[in-house]
């Protein structure tokens, strides 16, 4: 049992303002045995401040997370992205942190930061080296009480542009981008506070005014709303003094309710559409279910689980395995005040989605004959054990747990009785749910088809929202007033830092086996799982032996996720989810890789499962039909993306015709099309090898225990495998525009650059990094900071090397406004030529060494951050001290020596400079610039005429 003590001792603080402020200690958690639990203990500041500390000395890292209860839901009709435009408005200083200084500070103290809002809540985070602790909580503390008066116009409509930026990538301008929008605001009533989403609409950002956004804060943001979750390389004692002196003074805001459960309720069904520029019609269905905590969500979530998730699941066999879509999904998903019960199928072109919705509630009635088995009750069970321990990998997993219970359950422990809530499902529960919530209930359809196909929609639309019994909320926002905290103490300064911790490199074993396998591993107890990554080198490069045939290393390592000799797909992933583990088989640029995550306790079976799947697959002709029907479909739905049309007319013209690497690992329609089941079996009878295969283990299990379970590996019999050599690359001869029409595209995608250089850990690689972080690799990098902070052209912009064993590109990249694409070019090109002609700046060298300098902290946390880690060394064959001389090279190097990398490896007078963006608005301006333009289709072959400077 949880060992938690409720106390009520009083806390005094002694420096924190004018009147001393009482802390109130709640209570303490402890573990006991082996039981899953976060161990913390819990205060009460006496400005209603709730902080919850975990003490964990493992890594000299700590998280610290600021948690607002208040998200989209607190929002007004015709105000809706409120609370997400604060969490951009945030970032852009306050009182005593200069305007861009937040991600500067955080970055150049070796930590990462970010925001996310929901439907129910803000959080502000950042992970940062333990001597940084007392600077991450006076950030926090200064926009909690010290940001209203550096909210300025000016900031306040570049953050607009930004937000704007951001809805144009990920909901107008990407596939389905909308399904969320469509389906929220015909789910719930007008005015519902989950009838929109977060990201608000364009005409409500277009309307509200700074003083709207002040007010909101007031309202919403005050310390009694929030909860200061500290974890990692800390002891309580000295998290509450620094709480009390940053956060004690700040005074209360208004108090603030709970807000009570809402869930949707329909009359009949409603049928609603959209046109979109997809491929691929989808049918989301959605019936209303209660919110999250209720005593029915878990069955509910295994309910969706026999329904729709993974291979065992009845939308799987009667879609995807039958052909009749390409993706069949079903999930449980619940809010604060609702829940949601989504079906979502995305159907072969040309499906007629009313077919789609036949098959759809025959699949559902299907599951009356079937019913609930005992093991799909040990599936749920195991696989939710297994997520839980898995997400106390991290300190930012754990306190991000902790503040989750807490702003929701009122109880950071309720990880307690998520347990027994999952335990406790029965199969009488799920069927009860289904009868309830499911079986002849109303729903929203909503029908998603491609631009000019209305002809495929399920149905006709037959609801339109309606604001009858809408009554506007109560007036939440009059009268708010701006108090500041008085101190004792100067905010204005910084606090220092200390000396950096030491951080130890994960000390390893290595292995060569007789047959050619190469093995790194190291021992890590912190959670009872272990983490396994096999490379088996070649990948897509292989595919130079027969072009002709790209694709065929995608498809085959698709195969091996199919039926075994002993187990069909269904069974294999029966069994691996009765354990709580994956096993995933994936194919890329260079390698096959096999990633496999169990716990400690079901490692022998998993690894029995690995070698099935790995050495006794199948290979039918059935499974082979069906995946390469999928991948030709999915080869031409890239036609209609235009990150990965950039993407890959990018690389045609960085690799050059004939280049294996100018063809996407996925293959062409032309390739995979001559692909038979023949080429896939020869693929694997001929390059998966132990020769050039290369192992990671990470886990909670010592060199010796592992070796022995290892004889499987040790068997595997050796082929003789010649990996490919790197074919040359065409030379660039000048600066040239090459342009793509994606017809209304509302972004344009913008790609520039240049074939560099392979990986080095210690040489010119590693060093062009560094040189780099000033120019794009920050967030306060000159490139982010013009394109986002400045101008409000994109979400984000970057550059970053990316060789590895063989060359690889240079590359500044962002998707953009479309009516800025030109002057987006002409930014980046204005960067990327004074930082190769200037070079950097003292102040920036001073911050990139930094930054990078005191991030070793957080690069060997977790087990997939250790595998990484160990995996570069093996791949790359790096000796036991590379960290050492990075260390070494980061320290000595100078302005003068960044100066001339930069003059070197920014050769701006010969990149590619490519744009996919709609051509009526984009292209007239890109001829005005001083380049030649070129104009390709989407398969990156010259069209037309070029206008030529």
């Amino acid at each position: 049992m949880v060992n938690k003590t409720v106390l009520s001792m009083i806390l005094t603080a002694s420096v924190v303002g004018v009147a001393e402020a009482q802390t109130k200690l709640v209570e303490q958690v402890t573990r006991k045995g082996d039981e899953l639990v976060i161990p913390y203990t819990k205060y009460k500041l006496a400005n209603g401040l709730t902080l919850i500390v975990h003490e964990d000395h493992s890594d000299p890292v700590v998280h610290v997370d600021v948690t607002y209860h208040v998200g989209s839901a607190r929002e007004e009709v015709g105000k809706s992205g409120f609370a997400h435009f604060f969490e951009h408005m945030m970032f852009q200083g306050s009182d005593n942190v200069a305007d861009e200084e937040h991600f500067k500070i955080v970055s150049e103290s070796g930590g990462t930061l970010n925001g996310t809002t929901n439907r129910d809540r803000t959080n502000y985070y950042e992970t940062v080296p333990s001597n940084q602790l007392e600077t991450a909580l006076w950030l926090e503390a200064d926009r909690m009480g010290f940001l209203l008066d550096a909210v300025t116009q000016p900031k306040f409509e570049v953050q607009r542009e930004t937000v704007k930026n951001e809805r144009g990538q990920n909901y107008d301008n990407r596939p389905y981008g909308l399904v969320y929008e469509m389906t929220s605001k015909n789910l719930y009533p007008y005015g519902h506070p989950y009838s929109w989403t977060t990201i608000g609409y364009i005409e409500d950002l277009n309307r509200v005014n700074v003083n709207d956004l002040k007010n909101f804060f007031l309202r919403w943001y005050g310390p009694n709303n929030a909860t200061l979750t500290v974890g990692g390389d800390v002891k309580p004692a000295d998290v509450v003094k620094l709480a009390e002196k940053y956060f004690g003074s700040i005074p209360a805001g208004p108090a603030v309710e709970n807000m009570k459960p809402a869930p949707a309720k329909l009359s009949e069904d409603r049928y609603v559409s959209y046109e979109d520029n997809v491929r691929f019609p989808m049918l989301r269905m959605t019936f209303p279910t209660p919110e999250a905590g209720h005593k029915d969500e878990p069955a509910l979530d295994v309910l969706a689980e026999v329904l729709g998730q993974g291979k065992t699941s009845i939308f799987y066999k009667n879609f995807v395995k039958e052909q009749k879509a390409m993706q069949a999904s079903v999930y449980n998903s619940t809010s604060e005040l609702a829940g949601e019960f989504g079906i979502s199928v995305v159907a072969y072109p040309n499906m007629k989605l009313s077919e789609t919705e036949a098959l759809a509630r025959q699949s559902i009635a299907e599951f009356e004959k079937r019913g609930v088995t005992d093991e799909d009750l040990q599936r749920f069970k195991a696989q939710a054990e297994s997520s839980l321990i898995n997400r106390m990998a991290s300190v930012s997993g754990k306190v991000s747990q902790l503040a989750y219970y807490e702003t929701f359950r009122n109880n950071p422990n309720y990880i307690q009785e998520e347990i027994k809530r999952i335990q406790s499902v029965t199969k009488e529960d799920v069927q009860r749910v289904y009868n309830q919530y499911i079986k002849g209930k109303n729903a929203v359809i909503l029908s998603v088809v491609p631009k000019g196909k209305t002809e495929l929609l399920a149905k006709a639309d037959d609801y339109t929202i309606s604001k009858d019994g809408f009554k506007p909320a109560a007036d939440e926002y009059s009268g708010l007033k701006y108090t500041k905290a008085v101190d004792t103490f100067n905010r204005s300064q910084r606090p220092s830092s200390g000396a950096n911790p030491v951080v130890a490199v994960p000390n390893y074993y290595t292995s060569n086996f007789k047959n050619g396998l190469k093995l790194i591993g190291t021992k890590s107890d912190e959670i009872p799982t272990v983490t396994m990554q096999l490379s088996i080198k070649g990948g897509h490069r292989l595919e130079s032996n027969n072009p002709g045939k790209a694709g065929v290393a995608n498809l085959t390592a698709d195969m091996l996720n199919e039926d075994t000799q002993n187990y069909t797909s269904e069974q294999f992933s029966n069994e691996l989810d009765k354990l709580g583990s994956s096993i995933r088989i994936g194919s890329g640029t260079d390698e096959t890789y096999v990633i496999v995550q169990s716990l400690k306790k079901n490692l022998d079976k998993t690894l029995a499962l690995v070698e099935e799947r790995l050495f006794r697959p199948k290979f039918t002709q059935e499974d082979f039909d069906r995946l390469k029907k999928q991948q030709l479909e999915a080869i031409a739905n890239q036609a209609t993306q235009p990150t990965a049309i950039a993407n890959n007319v990018y690389n045609k013209l960085l690799y050059g015709e004939g280049n294996i690497m100018a063809i996407p690992t996925s293959g062409t329609s032309e390739t995979v099309e001559n692909i038979t089941l023949a080429d896939v079996k020869n693929f694997y009878n001929n390059y998966y090898s132990p020769s050039v295969t290369e192992m990671v283990v990470v886990g909670d299990i010592s060199e010796k225990e592992l070796m022995g379970k290892l004889n499987f590996l040790k068997n595997w019999k050796k082929k003789d495998v010649k990996l490919p050599v790197a074919a040359k690359t065409p030379s660039i001869d000048k600066t040239r525009i090459y342009f793509v029409d994606k017809p209304d595209a509302a972004q344009s995608e913008i790609r520039i650059g240049y074939m560099a250089m392979p990986f080095d850990a210690t040489g010119e690689y590693y060093k062009a990094g560094l040189m780099n972080y000033a120019l794009g690799g920050a967030f306060n990098s000159r490139i982010n900071l013009n394109l986002r902070e400045d101008k409000g052209y994109t979400y984000g912009a970057r550059s970053y090397f990316s060789g590895g064993q063989f060359a690889g590109p240079f590359t500044a990249s962002a998707g953009v406004r479309a009516d800025a694409s030109a002057e987006s070019v002409t930014e980046f090109m204005k960067e990327l030529t004074n930082f190769h002609k200037s070079g950097i700046s003292e102040d920036e060298v001073k911050f990139m060494k930094s930054s990078i300098g005191q991030a070793d902290a957080r690069k060997y946390e977790t087990p997939y951050q250790k595998a990484g880690f160990l995996g570069r060394i093996l791949e790359y064959n790096l000796s036991k001290d590379y960290v050492k001389k990075q260390t070494d090279i980061l320290n000595n190097i100078t302005k003068k020596d960044i100066d001339a990398l930069a003059a070197k490896n920014l050769p701006v007078n010969n990149m590619h400079i490519v744009v996919v963006g709609d051509k009526k608005t984009v292209l007239p301006k890109l001829e005005a610039l001083a380049y030649d333009v070129v104009e390709l289709d989407t398969d990156g072959n010259p069209i037309g005429s070029s206008s030529v400077k």
